[in-house]
C-alpha cells in the first residue's frame, strides 16, 4: 500500500490538504495534455480519438497520482471557510470572464493568430497547413499564401507561435466548436487563480489565499488574458503548479517523483511559450544548489535529494518544447533568432555553471561545520546589503523615466511597421508623435496601475526582509519562488519586448509578475501583522489592520478593471464569419484582392469555412492587378472550381461581378492606450465584399 497517501479514508480530509491537492491539478492536466499532444501533433495525429485516450487519460492519471504522492498531513493549514472562499473566487471568474469572453477571430493580432491555430488544428490534427495548389490551377506568382500570423515557409503555411496553446484550445473546440474554444480561456483563467492560491496556501498561509486570489482575478490584465485566446494563462498554470510541487517535494511521500513533476511542468512552459526559457534559469541553478548542498546539509527533509529530478524533469519538458519549436514553428524560431539564440547560449552557460556547482559544491563545503560557519559569516555581511538591493532595484524602476527615454530606430520592415503603428497610436492618444518611442522605461507604472502602489511597496518590502532572512539561513522555501519572481520581474521590465499599447502590453506581467508581487504584498501583510502582534497590540488593532491592508492591495487594481471589465470585446466576429462562410460556395477557391483584408481573413476563410484561400500580389495601393485576378481566375475554373474575390470596399470587388456584402462588423475592440491604463473600448467596423468573376468580361477601356 502506498504510504503516505494525500486523502485519509477514515475521515474527511482537512480542507488544507485539499486545496493543496486540488490547485496542482491544473498543472499536471496540462502537463499530461501536452505530453501526449506535441508527439500527436508532430506525427500528424493529433484528432480527437488518439488524443482524448492519449492526453486525456495522462491528464488523468497524473491528476489522481500526482496529489498521492505529493500530499501528505503537513499539507498547509487552512479552514473550509477559505477552501470555499478560494473556490468561490475561482469560479466567479469563469464565470464572469466566460459570459463576457471576447470572439477575437479574424486575425488582427495574436488572439486571432491563437484562435485560427487551434481550429486548424482541431479540424486537421497536422501541420503544415498546404497551399492546395491544384485548387488555384497550378502554382502562379502572383499569389502569396502567407498572412499576418502565418509563414510561407517550404512550400506550405506555418503558424506563428508555440503549439502549446492552440493544443489546449483545440480541445474546447472539440467539446464545444467555436463557442467552446473561445470560453476555454475563462477556465484556464479560473484555474490560473485556484493554482496561485495553492502557492499562496503554502507560502503565507490558508488565511490570506482567499484575498490573494481575489486581488489576482481583479486585475485587469488577468482578466484580459482570461478572455482571449493569449498563452500567458496556460504559462502561469504550469509555472505556478511547478512551484507548488518543488514545495510539496521536500515533505512528499515519494520527493523524488514529485520533484521530477515539478521539473516537467517546468519544463512544458516552453510549449507554450518559447520565451519560458528565461522563466526557467533560476530552477536551473536551483536544482544544481540542491545537488551541491545534499551531502553537506544530509539527507533531511530541508534537503532531500530533489536537484537531480527537478533538473531531469525540467530538460525533458524543455526538450519536448525545444523539439516543437525546431519541427513546428521553425520560421518563428527564425523570426526570433535575434533573441533566441543569446537566450538559448544564456541556458547553456546556467547549465554548465549549474554543472560545475553541483559537482564542486560539496568539496567546497565538505563539512557541515565548515558550511554553517560560512553561511553565518556571509549572512552577517550581506543581508542588509542584500535587502537594500531589493529597495533600491525597484526604487531605480521607479524612477527611471525621468532618467531614461527608451527609443529604437527603425531597420527591419516590422521595426518600421511597428513605428508606424506607434505614432498612429500617438496621435489617437493626443500625445507628441515620435514613433521610435517604445515607453519602456514606464514599466513598473504598468504594473501599478493594474494592482496599485500599495501592493507594490508591500510586495517590495516582503521581498527586502525574505533576502534578509535567506541570509540568514532562514525561510529556505522562499529560494525558489522568491528567485523566479525576482528574476523575471527584473528582467521584464527592464525590456518588456512588446508593442506598448495597453491593455496589450500588460499581458506581459501575467505569468509571473503580477501573481508574484501579489503572493509577496500578501505575505507582507501577513509579517506585518506579525510585527503588530509582537509590539503588543491587540486582536483588535490587528483585525483593523488586516482590513485596511485587505482594502489597500483589492481597491486600487479593482477599480483600473471597472472601464474594460463589463464590455465584451470583439462581440459578433463569429456571427459574422459563419455568414460569410455561408455566402462564399463550397467548390470556391478564394482570391483576396486587398491587403487588409488578405491579412485578416486569409485563414479565417481557409480554416473556417473550409475553402483554399490566397491573396493576389498587390500591384500598387495594396490592390491586385485586375490582369493578375483575371488570369488566376480562369485557371481556377480550369481546375473545376469557382473563382471568389473578397476585398474590403465595394468599388475594390465591383471590376469581377456584383458585389455581395458578405462582412459588416460593427463593433467594439480593446481599447490602445500608450499613456494611462485603458478605462474603456474602441469602436471597430470590419467590412468584407464578394464577387465571382465572369468566365470573361470587357477589357477595361
Amino acid at each position: 500500500m502506498m504510504h503516505g497517501t494525500w486523502l485519509d479514508r477514515s475521515r474527511r480530509p482537512p480542507a488544507g490538504r485539499v486545496l493543496a491537492a486540488v490547485s496542482i491539478m491544473p498543472a499536471l492536466a496540462l502537463a499530461g495534455w501536452l505530453v501526449a499532444g506535441v508527439p500527436l501533433l508532430l506525427l500528424g495525429r493529433f484528432t480527437p480519438l488518439p488524443a482524448f485516450a492519449l492526453g486525456g487519460a495522462l491528464a488523468a492519471a497524473l491528476c489522481w497520482y500526482g496529489p498521492r504522492v505529493a500530499i501528505r498531513r503537513e499539507a498547509p493549514e487552512a479552514t473550509a471557510w477559505q477552501v470555499s472562499g478560494v473556490l468561490v473566487v475561482a469560479a466567479l471568474s469563469a464565470v464572469f470572464n466566460g459570459v463576457l469572453h471576447s470572439e477575437q477571430l479574424i486575425v488582427r493580432r495574436d488572439p486571432g493568430t491563437y484562435a485560427q491555430y487551434a481550429i486548424w488544428l482541431a479540424g486537421h490534427g497536422s501541420l503544415p497547413i498546404p497551399y492546395d495548389l491544384a485548387a488555384f490551377g497550378g502554382p502562379d506568382t502572383a499569389l502569396r499564401f502567407d498572412s499576418v500570423g502565418f509563414y510561407d515557409h517550404a512550400g506550405a503555411v506555418v503558424p506563428q507561435f508555440m503549439p502549446g496553446a492552440p493544443l489546449i484550445l483545440a480541445a474546447g473546440h472539440w467539446l464545444g466548436g467555436v463557442t467552446g474554444l473561445l470560453v476555454t480561456p475563462a477556465v484556464l483563467g479560473a484555474l490560473a487563480v485556484l493554482t496561485f492560491a495553492g502557492v499562496v496556501t503554502r507560502l503565507a498561509g490558508g488565511r490570506w489565499a482567499p484575498l490573494a486570489a481575489l486581488v489576482l482575478a481583479c486585475a485587469l490584465p488577468i482578466i484580459y488574458t482570461s478572455r482571449t485566446t493569449f498563452s500567458e494563462i496556460p504559462s502561469m498554470i504550469l509555472l505556478f503548479g511547478a512551484v507548488a510541487l518543488v514545495l510539496d517535494a521536500r515533505l512528499a511521500a515519494r520527493p523524488r517523483v514529485t520533484a521530477a513533476l515539478a521539473g516537467l511542468a517546468f519544463g512544458l512552459a516552453v510549449v507554450v511559450r518559447i520565451d519560458g526559457l528565461r522563466d526557467l534559469l533560476p530552477v536551473i541553478a536551483y536544482a544544481g544548489l540542491l545537488v551541491a548542498l545534499r551531502r553537506v546539509a544530509g539527507r533531511g527533509a530541508a534537503f532531500a535529494p530533489l536537484g537531480l529530478p527537478l533538473l531531469g524533469g525540467l530538460v525533458a519538458g524543455a526538450a519536448l518544447g525545444l523539439v516543437a519549436a525546431f519541427l513546428a514553428a521553425r520560421p518563428y524560431l527564425s523570426y526570433l533568432s535575434g533573441s533566441i539564440i543569446p537566450l538559448l547560449a544564456i541556458t547553456g552557460v546556467v547549465l554548465l555553471l549549474t554543472a560545475v556547482l553541483a559537482a564542486a559544491g560539496p568539496a567546497l563545503l565538505s563539512s557541515r561545520v565548515r558550511a554553517a560557519a560560512l553561511t553565518e559569516r556571509l549572512g552577517r555581511r550581506l543581508s542588509w546589503p542584500a535587502a537594500a538591493l531589493v529597495v533600491l532595484v525597484m526604487a531605480g524602476f521607479a524612477v527611471r523615466p525621468w532618467l531614461q527615454t527608451v527609443h529604437r530606430t527603425a531597420v527591419t520592415r516590422d521595426d518600421k511597421a511597428n513605428a508606424q503603428f506607434i505614432g498612429g497610436l500617438q496621435r489617437s492618444n493626443g500625445l507628441p508623435v515620435d514613433p521610435t518611442r517604445l515607453y519602456t522605461e514606464q514599466s513598473l507604472n504598468w504594473v501599478i496601475w493594474y494592482v496599485g502602489l500599495p501592493v507594490v511597496v508591500l510586495a517590495t518590502l516582503a521581498a527586502a526582509v525574505l533576502v534578509w532572512r535567506m541570509t540568514r539561513g532562514r525561510g529556505f522555501a522562499w529560494v525558489l519562488p522568491l528567485a523566479i519572481i525576482g528574476w523575471t520581474t527584473a528582467t521584464t521590465l527592464w525590456r518588456p519586448a512588446i508593442t506598448p499599447d495597453h491593455p496589450w502590453a500588460s499581458r506581459r506581467l501575467v505569468p509571473v509578475i503580477l501573481p508574484g508581487l501579489i503572493l509577496l504584498a500578501v505575505w507582507g501583510l501577513r509579517w506585518l501583522t506579525g510585527r503588530a502582534r509582537g509590539a503588543g497590540y491587540g486582536g483588535e488593532a490587528r483585525r483593523w489592520l488586516v482590513a485596511a491592508g485587505g482594502v489597500l492591495v483589492l481597491v486600487p487594481g479593482a477599480v483600473t478593471s471597472i472601464g474594460t471589465a463589463f464590455t465584451q470585446a470583439d462581440r459578433g466576429e463569429a456571427a459574422a464569419i459563419a455568414r460569410m462562410c455561408a455566402a462564399i460556395p463550397a467548390d470556391a477557391t478564394v482570391l483576396i484582392v486587398e491587403r487588409a483584408t488578405a491579412d485578416r481573413f486569409t485563414q479565417v476563410v481557409r480554416g473556417m469555412c473550409g475553402v483554399p484561400a490566397a491573396r493576389v500580389r498587390p500591384a500598387g495601393r495594396d490592390l491586385a492587378a485586375p490582369v493578375d485576378v483575371d488570369r488566376v481566375a480562369a485557371r481556377v475554373r480550369a481546375a473545376g472550381r469557382r473563382p471568389v474575390v473578397l476585398a474590403a470596399e465595394w468599388s475594390q470587388a465591383l471590376p469581377y461581378g456584383p458585389p455581395a456584402h458578405v462582412v459588416a462588423l460593427d463593433t467594439r475592440q480593446d481599447e490602445r492606450s500608450l499613456a494611462g491604463a485603458p478605462d474603456g473600448t474602441w469602436s471597430l467596423k470590419i467590412n468584407v465584399w464578394m464577387a465571382e468573376p465572369a468566365s470573361s468580361r470587357p477589357a477595361a477601356p
